[in-house]
């Protein structure tokens, strides 16, 4: 029969696996949240600074299946499940130490592949015009760095963009004196590091999270095998 420790320790585990499983789910729905959101700003910020969101709604179902194995490991007082818990767990553990790792390393690549984005997109604006509308819209700004940035070489006997003026009437024309000053490299990646800030906060309490159900699961493991020997 399994004593109170036993007990105790149990249902710990499996609290703090449903509660690890609601994080999988925020994770994954915070991917998801970024990926629908921001899809259109996916030419400036090339593929590498894309793939972020589908990184993380992956490792959200991954944590989310690892959580249900755990608490089903603890419910059914199987020690081989919860083994296998503890294993997977601290596989993904280290799997987020090297994704945190790696993402601080490169962190000064974002604002080169921000500067390569938009100044690729600009030198060819004609085709891309669609594109800058909606981020100078969205982020009320205008050019990479400044309304300088669109010379006449870049509109190419076109008008300047409106998009940049949306503080004027609409039948008053957009002159780069009454553009937006701030330029859209700024704007999005003051945004990035917001929201970079946010997903660190977030990790931290994922990963203490983690560490304490590992904890639990070891103990319950160890209680699982004796209470199996003794009987």
């Amino acid at each position: 029969m399994v004593d109170c420790g036993v007990t105790c320790a149990k249902y710990s585990v499996f609290l703090f696996n449903l509660l690890f499983a609601l994080t999988g789910i925020a994770i994954l729905t915070v991917g998801a949240v970024i990926f629908s959101a921001f899809n259109h700003y996916e030419n400036f910020l090339g593929e590498d600074l894309w793939s972020a969101p589908v990184i993380l709604m992956i490792i959200g179902g991954i944590v989310f299946i690892i959580a249900f194995l755990g608490c089903c490991g603890a419910i059914k007082e199987s020690s081989c499940m919860v083994l296998t818990f503890s294993l997977l767990l601290i596989v993904i553990i280290l799997f987020e130490i090297g994704i945190g790792t790696f993402g601080y390393v490169r962190q000064d690549d974002l604002n080169n592949a921000l500067d390569k984005g938009f100044n690729q997109t600009l030198n060819n604006y004609q085709a891309n015009q669609k594109e800058w509308d909606l981020v100078q819209t969205e982020l009320k700004c205008c050019g990479v760095n400044s309304p300088d940035d669109f010379t006449p070489k870049v509109l190419n006997g076109s008008a300047f963009p409106r998009s940049c003026c949306l503080t004027l009437k609409i039948d008053e024309p957009c002159t780069k004196k009454d553009a937006t000053q701030k330029g859209c490299k700024t704007s999005l990646l003051n945004y990035l590091s917001s929201q970079s800030t946010i997903l660190a906060g977030v990790a931290v309490a994922v990963g203490l999270i983690q560490i304490v159900g590992l904890g639990y699961a070891c103990c319950l493991y160890r209680a699982f095998r004796k209470n199996y020997e003794a009987v």
